[in-house]
């Protein structure tokens, strides 16, 4: 296309500038072919004039679009040329904090000289498997490629690192070291990759040192070859170095030092070991000190000497070998301070006793004199003779360096060389990736040998770099069959040929070297002789005849000074100083360093003598001298030799470069100059990297990549089904050039510049289509706003109308009201005028009307005066009436006024009583209220008592008018007698008269009184109101107080919730990191535990084992309690008794080495135990005080009942005696008649015979039961101790003294053979006692046979009342198995009645369906009442009772069970087929348990009905193997999870085990278990990698832990159990330790589970959530350069969404189908989630091309479509979800605005689950996919960083994805009857027997 295209307005160039190289310019004006000049305008805004070169005519250099600037690999800039990689890496490196980028085949690493946390290992895992081009560019990537292509083509690989000193060359070859040590790992015991890194610290001791350019400077090239073996792990390694700086030995520019080495020794110099060396600081020697920087920043010397000693005891070298090292060291810094002083101008001598020199000597062991005399002499030989010759203090110093400088030399290939030896190993390499870690390209202001070297050397490497990349495009092109046309590229041959060819600068150097006289001057003319004419690239000084100028690559003219060529070249050294350190007899090392034709000892060997040292001869030694001649090579010689060797290695393995820029000379941290950076692109080879890509084809797209990306260039028709034939069409279209692009099989290949003109015209399409939606929203906006002012200006129309009718409505109105007015004027005219007409009218009638009114008024009066009088004496004789009334009432009324004010002055008591609280607030109040009732106190009793008398006078008065009454009725019949008594009824009178006046003033006292009463209650009702007033204040005061302290308490109770659910939490989280310690250390174990087995394997498969097995206990699981067996541990020493047979035909050393290792993995097996152990601690302290002080006390129990048992021996033999004596005397006395029946002497003898026997029965009786008690007990705490301590006990019975205590321990000895479910009342003990004294046996014959026939009776007639009691509790058991049976053969027909009953019911309508149950229950009410009606009428009141409750509790439960009874129906469906299976397995058969145990002495066999199962599974011994081969090893999951119910191998496993707990058979129980761990872990061993499998048993492991749990008989466990199932647990055994043991095994299965579904997640993850697009076309894809990342469109065999959703979705079947606990499958669920958000995380945090708002988008739409599938799955409270809320806040964080200070605290606040490094990472890496996105400021950024510093986090990048969560099994009890199970016949279990 025509520059006018290209050259248009507002495009973007590169300008030359000498600040910054290149600026960016915008053209104001286009370009026309002829113009002389540019229009620019620059960033600033400033606007220039750019003149074009009128010869050349090249226009300016093109910019990129910004959508390219920042790509990760630069050969995927459209635009290829030196300021667009200039821009793109400073770019990278200043905004995006990125070191690495790509450059086609080399990755150029920019030291940050800042510590950046991304080389961890979390890092190296994220690397380890990824292609080159799906991550950012990091040193990782090229190691992983390196050992990608290493294992994929068996081809040897090298990865070179160049550059300049201080650019970071060491680092990056450190971390490619260290990244194969971590991934691939070594073969053997002997830690190869940690020597490998262990030699570093070593190599840059001695071969590093400070510049003024870097503080670890490599001062020598080295190359490492590090091998691997077939499986490509690291075996060993080998290196070779190149060019050691000696002179920096002897000599230091300012601000640099020497080798760290020196000044590691002068800080250690205050060690104990260290003072023998005569060592001080560094200032105090010359060869530290000259450089005046003794100490590097933030670097301490004495932990780097300690850090290389252990990196030397590492590699073997010994502490012997070491300290010889450190002497031979410190004697080069004594020597360095040997002072030699001038004697004459032709000689120099030294000082005698120089304190340096004497330690020097003594440091090596040699002679004062010796030394002294060589250093300041030297030795000349001419043809006859040899002479000694003096040497000038310049010289003699001259010579002294040199020494110092061999002798450095010799030390530093002697330590190469041993640790060569130490990384070499005896199995063969089968393949190797060398690391070249070589200087760069260097040029100083004084250019010597060393520096004409090191560019001879990167001539070499440039030339085969050129040829490889050009090898490389060759090959592409080739395979994509284009056309191949040479591309033309810069050969350096030339060059090389000047310095190595045949009279080359190297020859003639040579060549100078050998002439007597040859020097620097000479040398120089014979190079201007012969080069200056012939080779261009040779030039001549202008100002110099001792320089020469060579042309080396980049056009790079380098000046050299020839001053010490020569010198240099020879290195030589005075011989005669060597021989004096060879004659060396203190000092072996020393010897050794010189032995050049001997081979140097091992350092962990002994070092023989030497012999004497060597006498001067006079004559010279001819045939030694022309052998060192012909043998010795010049430095320029060896160092083309070992150049040569490197290329022809180097060539034979597919290398892959690292370029290394020193972006700056300050050492600043990301800070970048353009000039130092722009020269070390030009020297390393990387802008010519770029021409050669940029003259061939440098962008290629695959075909659908360039359809994705260009399909907006389309229109319709022109998109065809075929994509290829769709691409040609459009570019052909596009471009009009055929030259400007080639169709490959698979790709399009483009020029420069034409994804740049693809760009722009994808650019303009987009731009006009934005142009046509702006267009269309503007009219849309301005239509709207048209509208909007429309609807506005009819709005104001209609008010202004309105207006204007409301003016014309208002004058219309006041037009009407002035006529209004004026009429009602005129009318009050006229109203006025007739109102006075009306008023004459009126006066005239008023007069006369009143005249009419008068004289009626007259006569009205009189009639009311008339009136008035009649009134008036009516109303005397009312009052008079009224007064007698009224005397009556008044009475009536004060009686019932003094009720009234009774009661009144109660209630007025009962509030006084009632305010009694108020008296204390007023005192003086309550003394007045006190007053006032003392006063109404005695008022009243005053009151009281007036009363009474009037009530008494009125009773006497009543009595005497009733006496009088008579008498007076009498005496009017006796006129006599009432005529003589007349005065006295006069009195009488008088005195009743007296007596009511009396009355009358009593009444007004009480009238007053009541007055005086009335006027308290009004004060005291007033007094009361204001107390209530108060009262009213103080309550709302008291309330406000009450809402105060509310409040405040319940401040308190949220505080302190708060404070108890912060507290819970952390103690949760304590209890989680835990859990995770714990569940770490079992799987480091099991880790240990495979690697042991591995090693194991490895020994024993080179040979047959021999046939043999050794049981022990085991000590192979951490968690196992002691005395359990583990056979693992027998086939470990077996494996490791055969091992010892093979390794006799091993190597020794290999042996030794397996030992070791072997040694070490046990006792770090052993320290896991004791870890595990110690965390047990906390739980076993309680039990294992209490067994101690148990076996206190059973010791001292035991020692007395041995005690007892040994004195009841010593009686018995004592009776015995006394037996026999008593004998003996009887037939001594028979003879003589002394002991004849009858006699005196007989009796008392019989009688004492008889106590004796007596005494002897019941002795033996005693040692009977003893013996039986002991037996038993041993036997029962035998079995104790088998399962719960290893201790053995020896239990006797104690103190039996009489027959209580024999009754106690027959109990016990019936106890001990018997089932504690069954103890009946035992056998008395005088019935026994009576029946072992009913043998009767024969005194005179009792002897020891005897005493054994005593003891067989009575253990036969213990037998037979065992057997009888055997016999009794077998018929009781029959009986209640009977009754049993009939009570579930009546609760299977009512199950079955139910079922029928409620199929019935769902078939109805849910409004019949009620009625339907109610109506079903009251029918069983009433069948019920009936059966009990007819069994006892008592009992059917009762009952009926009960039925009315049941049927009111029944009504109530209606509205429930309507409710509930949908959710059962889903529900119902399995569980009838449950009952099902469980009613089909009842009626198979039951058999009836055996009740007793086995009895020790001689079993009772119990016969068992058929059809009667207790859960139990019998077998023998011999068919356990048989019984874990098929139920364990060859079961396949698969058939079992689809046609069995769940968890069926863990029933069966635990009904065997319950009838091994049933017999009480510990042996059984110990062996089955322990058979079922280790063929569990065997299976998963085996198929460990098959998901179906681990979940199988891990559902089944968990099954059998809560089958131990269900039935171990704890209460806390049983109470979720059915009474059936309580009576079928555990009777004998503990198993809670082997609980613990199972729960680690199911914690190892579950950790395998995850690592298995990790494993198949991980390939999908990166690919379904990031790569794919699941929302087409939202994200474009950008152009990529020659490294290609995996293509985001979803092709046949990539991994999509829809992939992880369906292996989720398997995952979950899988284990729903294995009946794993629903609680496990949320963990898992939650573990899986977090795989997921940490493995895209990660990725997204290394991939710049992925961090981009519409990857953002296709993230939150993946998260959600996760969701989704959890709501699905009823699983969103599992936690999972927040296991991706940091992938969530990422995506959001890619959506959000990203410019001002609220869109950074919006960021802050949103962003909580983000780390502060992990949110910096996404901004930096921010890349806009569209040129309409903006990138993220720098300034943003910071302030990010700002805003989170205070945040307190782990600086951590990455997520852990190996991070699993601790995991816990909750109990969960089966509703599965053990009776029911029935055991399929595939299986192949009929050697079971159902119990």
């Amino acid at each position: 296309m025509a520059a006018s295209e290209l050259y248009t307005k507002r495009a973007r160039v590169w300008i030359p500038d000498a600040e910054e190289v290149w600026k960016s310019a915008e053209l104001t004006k286009d370009f026309k072919n002829g113009d002389a000049s540019l229009q620019l305008m620059l960033e600033d805004g400033t606007s220039i004039e750019h003149k074009l070169d009128p010869k050349t005519k090249n226009l300016p250099y093109l910019r990129n679009p910004d959508i390219l600037v920042g790509e990760n690999d630069l050969t995927a800039l459209s635009y290829l040329h030196e300021p667009a990689v200039l821009h793109n890496l400073k770019v990278r490196f200043i905004d995006s904090k990125l070191i690495y980028t790509y450059c086609g085949i080399v990755l150029v690493a920019i030291n940050p000289y800042e510590t950046l946390g991304i080389y961890g290992t979390d890092i190296i895992n994220a690397y380890s498997g990824q292609n080159m081009g799906d991550m950012d560019p990091h040193i990782f990537a090229v190691a992983e490629e390196a050992y990608k292509q290493m294992a994929r083509d068996e081809r040897n690989q090298s990865i070179i690192v160049s550059g300049e000193s201080g650019a970071g060359k060491t680092v990056s070859a450190k971390y490619a070291m260290r990244y194969f040590a971590t991934v691939s790992g070594s073969t053997s015991e002997a830690n190869v990759e940690q020597k490998v890194l262990a030699s570093n610290p070593i190599m840059e001791a001695i071969g590093n040192a400070k510049t003024t350019r870097n503080d670890n400077s490599s001062r020598f090239g080295k190359y490492i070859e590090i091998g691997f073996d077939t499986r490509y792990r690291i075996i060993g390694a080998n290196m070779r170095t190149y060019l050691l700086e000696k002179s920096r030995v002897v000599f230091q520019a300012d601000e640099e030092r020497n080798y760290h080495i020196f000044y590691q020794l002068c800080a250690s110099s205050h060690l104990p070991e260290f003072k023998t060396l005569k060592l001080s600081s560094a200032n105090d020697f010359l060869y530290t000190r000259q450089g005046r920087s003794p100490v590097i920043h933030g670097v301490d010397d004495t932990k780097e000497l300690s850090t290389t000693r252990n990196a030397f005891t590492l590699l073997g070298i010994n502490e012997s070998y070491q300290m010889g090292l450190f002497q031979v060291l410190a004697a080069i810094l004594h020597l360095g301070n040997v002072e030699i002083k001038d004697k004459d101008s032709d000689s120099s001598l030294i000082p005698p006793n120089n304190r340096h020199l004497t330690a020097f000597c003594e440091l090596v062991g040699v002679t004062y004199q010796d030394m002294s005399q060589w250093l300041c002499h030297r030795k000349l030989k001419t043809a006859t003779e040899t002479y000694i010759k003096t040497l000038p203090r310049l010289q003699a110093t001259n010579a002294r360096d040199a020494l110092a400088k061999h002798i450095y030399a010799k030390l530093f290939n002697w330590i190469v060389e041993h640790v060569n030896k130490a990384l070499i190993t005896n199995i063969k390499q089968h393949s190797f990736i060398g690391v070249l870690d070589i200087y760069g390209f260097e040029t100083f202001e004084i250019n010597s040998f060393e520096q004409f070297c090191i560019n001879y050397a990167n001539e070499k490497l440039q030339q085969q770099f050129n040829m490889h990349v050009f090898k490389l495009e060759q090959e592409e092109y080739m395979k994509e069959q284009i056309p191949w046309t040479l591309i033309d590229f810069y050969d350096n041959q030339p060059c090389i040929n000047l310095i190595e060819a045949k009279m080359g600068i190297l020859d003639l150097l040579d060549e100078e070297c050998k002439m007597p006289k040859g020097s620097d001057d000479s040398w120089a003319q014979k190079l201007y002789n012969t080069h200056l004419k012939t080779c261009s690239l040779f030039e001549k000084p202008r100002m110099s005849n001792r320089a020469f100028i060579i042309q080396h690559f980049a056009d790079k003219q380098v000046e050299y000074q020839c001053e010490g060529f020569l010198e240099k070249n020879k290195d030589t050294v005075n011989e005669d100083q060597i021989n004096v350190l060879k004659a060396s007899k203190k000092f072996d090392l020393l010897v050794e360093l010189f032995q050049d034709e001997e081979k140097a000892t091992s350092p962990t060997g002994q070092v023989p003598g030497t012999g004497g040292r060597t006498r001067l001869s006079i004559k010279p030694d001819k045939g030694r001298d022309k052998s060192s001649k012909e043998h010795k090579k010049t430095v320029g010689c060896q160092f083309r030799n070992s150049l040569q060797m490197l290329m022809d290695t180097l060539n034979a393995t597919t290398p892959h470069y690292v370029r290394c820029i020193k972006p700056n000379d300050f050492k600043l941290a990301f800070s970048f100059d353009p000039k130092r950076a722009v020269q070390q692109l030009r020297a390393c080879g990387v802008l010519e990297t770029i021409r050669i890509s940029a003259a061939g084809f440098p962008s290629r797209w695959t075909y659908q990549e360039f359809f994705s990306r260009y399909r907006v260039l389309m229109k319709q028709k022109d998109v065809l089904s075929d994509k290829k034939l769709t691409c040609r069409n459009v570019l052909e279209k596009l471009v009009q050039d055929q030259d400007k692009y080639q169709f490959g099989k698979t790709k399009i290949f483009f020029r420069a510049g034409q994804v740049a003109y693809l760009e722009k015209l994808r650019a303009d399409k987009l731009r006009v289509a934005c142009i046509r939606i702006q267009k269309t929203i503007r009219c849309w906006l301005a239509r709207k706003k048209y509208l909007r002012k429309r609807s506005a200006a009819i709005t104001i129309q209609r008010f202004t109308r309105g207006y204007q009718a409301r003016c014309l409505a208002k004058f219309m109105r006041r037009t009407q009201a002035a006529t209004i007015i004026q009429k009602y004027q005129r009318m009050c005219m006229e109203r006025k005028r007739y109102r006075q007409k009306q008023a004459a009218a009126l006066v005239m009638q008023t007069i006369l009307r009143a005249y009419m009114a008068r004289q009626k008024y007259q006569g009205l009066l009189r009639e009311h005066n008339a009136v008035i009088i009649q009134k008036r004496v009516r109303g005397w004789l009312a009052r008079c009436w009224y007064k007698r009334c009224l005397v009556s009432l008044v009475y009536l009324q004060c009686c019932f006024r003094r009720m009234k004010a009774r009661r009144e002055l109660k209630k007025l008591k009962i509030e006084a009583r009632s305010v009694e609280h108020f008296k204390k607030l007023n005192k003086g109040m309550e003394n007045k209220i006190m007053q006032l009732q003392r006063r109404i106190d005695e008022q009243t009793k005053d009151n009281r008592s007036i009363n009474e008398k009037l009530v008494s006078l009125e009773t006497s008065s009543t009595a005497e008018r009733e006496r009088m009454r008579g008498e007076l009725s009498r005496l009017r019949g006796v006129e006599e007698d009432a005529k003589n008594k007349g005065n006295q009824v006069t009195l009488l009178l008088e005195q009743l008269e007296k007596l009511k006046k009396e009355l009358s003033s009593t009444q007004k006292e009480k009238k007053t009184i009541e007055d005086w009463a009335q006027t308290y209650r009004d004060e005291m009702e007033k007094m009361v109101s204001e107390l209530k007033d108060q009262n009213c204040s103080l309550k709302k005061e008291k309330d406000d107080l009450n809402r105060l302290i509310q409040e405040q308490s319940q401040q308190m109770t949220e505080k302190m919730a708060r404070a108890i659910v912060e507290k819970t939490q952390q103690l949760e989280t304590d209890l989680n990191e835990e859990r995770s310690r714990y569940q770490n250390l079992l799987t480091e174990h099991l880790r240990l535990e495979e690697k042991y087995d591995d090693l194991k394997e490895a020994m024993v498969s080179s040979n047959v084992s021999k046939p043999g097995h050794r049981r022990t206990d085991s000590t192979h699981s951490s968690n196992e309690s002691e005395y359990t067996y583990n056979s693992e541990y027998a086939e470990l020493e077996e494996g490791s008794r055969a091992a010892e047979d093979v390794t006799r035909g091993i190597d020794t050393s290999l042996t030794l080495k397996l030992q070791k290792r072997l040694t070490e993995l046990e006792q770090e097996k052993q320290s896991l135990r004791n870890e595990l152990e110690n965390r047990e601690d906390q739980f076993q302290r309680a039990r294992a005080r209490d067994d101690v002080e148990f076996k206190k006390a059973r010791g001292a129990e035991l020692e007395y009942e041995s005690l007892k048992r040994q004195e009841l021996e010593s009686e018995n033999k004592k009776l015995k005696h006394d037996l026999a004596e008593i004998r003996r005397s009887l037939l001594g006395n028979a003879a003589t008649g002394a002991g004849a029946p009858g006699s005196p002497a007989y009796k008392v003898v019989l009688e004492q015979l008889n106590a004796s026997c007596e005494e002897l029965e019941v002795r033996k009786e005693e040692v009977l039961i003893l013996r039986s008690q002991l037996v038993s007990q041993k036997e029962a705490m035998h079995h104790k101790e088998t399962m719960t301590e290893p201790s053995a006990y020896v239990e006797d019975v104690s103190k039996l003294k009489d027959a209580g205590e024999l009754k106690q321990a027959y109990i016990g000895l019936k106890d001990t053979n018997r089932s504690p479910r069954f103890m009946h009342k035992p056998l008395e003990v005088s019935d026994l006692l009576s029946r072992l004294r009913s043998a009767a046996p024969d005194f005179h014959k009792l002897n020891e046979d005897g005493e054994l026939w005593l003891v067989n009776q009575g253990l036969k007639e213990t037998i037979r009342l065992l057997e009888h009691q055997l016999q009794t509790q077998r018929r009781s058991y029959d009986s209640e198995v009977e009754s049993l049976r009939g009570e579930l053969q009546n609760v299977k027909e009512e199950n079955n009645r139910q079922q029928q009953l409620l199929a019935q019911n769902l078939q109805l309508p849910p409004e019949a369906r009620i009625e339907a149950s109610l109506q079903h229950e009251i029918t069983r009410l009433t069948n019920e009442n009936l059966e009990l009606l007819a069994e006892d009428p008592t009992a059917s009141r009762e009952a009926r009772v009960i039925i009315l409750r049941r049927m009111v509790d029944l009504m109530e439960q209606l509205e429930k069970q309507d409710r509930t009874i949908r959710k059962l129906k889903k529900q119902l469906k399995v569980y009838s087929k449950r009952i099902g299976e469980m009613g089909a397995g009842q009626t198979e058969g039951q058999t009836s348990p055996g009740q007793m145990v086995d009895e020790p002495i001689h079993p009772v066999n119990i016969p068992r009905r058929e059809k009667d199962f207790q859960g139990m599974l019998e077998y023998k011994k011999e068919d356990e193997l048989k019984l874990v081969k098929n139920l364990i090893l060859e079961l396949k999951p698969r058939g079992v999870a689809v046609n069995l119910i769940p968890g069926l191998p863990a029933y069966i496993l635990f009904m065997c085990l319950r009838h091994a707990d049933y017999v009480n058979d510990d042996q059984k129980v110990r062996t089955l278990l322990t058979s079922t761990i280790n063929s569990i872990k065997k299976i998963l061993k085996k198929r460990g990698d098959d998901f179906e499998t681990v979940s199988f048993w891990l559902s089944n492991t968990c099954r059998f832990l809560h089958c131990l749990k269900q039935y171990s008989g704890d209460e806390a466990f049983m109470k979720h159990n059915t009474q059936r199932q309580n009576e079928h647990t555990l009777s004998n055994f503990d198993l809670a330790e082997y609980r613990q043991v199972i729960s680690d095994l199911a914690i190892q299965i579950y950790q395998q589970l995850i690592k298995c579904m990790e494993n198949i997640l991980q390939p999908m993850i990166v690919s379904g959530m990031l790569e794919h697009e699941t929302i087409q076309g939202v994200s474009g894809v950008k152009p990529t350069g020659l490294r290609k990342r995996t293509s985001s469109i979803a092709d046949e065999g990539t991994y999509t969404l829809d992939s992880i959703l369906r292996q989720l979705s398997a995952f979950h079947s899988t284990m729903c189908q294995h009946g794993t606990d629903p609680e496990l499958i949320k963990q898992v669920v939650k573990q899986q989630f977090y795989i997921i958000g940490a493995v895209t995380l990660n990725n997204l945090l290394l991939r710049k091309d992925m961090c981009s708002w519409s990857k953002g988008m296709q993230i939150r739409y993946n998260v959600s479509q996760l969701e989704e599938w959890l709501r699905d799955k009823g699983l969103m409270v599992c936690g999972a979800k927040e296991t991706l809320e940091p992938l969530i806040q990422a995506a959001q964080l890619l959506q959000v605005k990203k410019k001002t200070d609220e869109d950074a605290e919006a960021i802050c606040s949103m962003c909580l689950a983000l780390t502060t490094a992990q949110i910096v990472k996404v901004l930096n890496l921010y890349t806009p996919v569209n040129e309409f996105e903006e990138r993220v400021s720098v300034a943003f950024i910071r302030t990010i960083q700002t805003r989170l510093r205070d945040r307190c986090e782990s600086p951590q990048l990455l997520m852990d994805t190996k991070m699993i969560y601790p995991v816990t099994f909750p109990f969960n009890p089966s509703s599965l009857a053990l009776e029911t199970i029935q055991i399929p016949s595939s299986l192949n279990l009929s050697f079971l027997t159902r119990v």
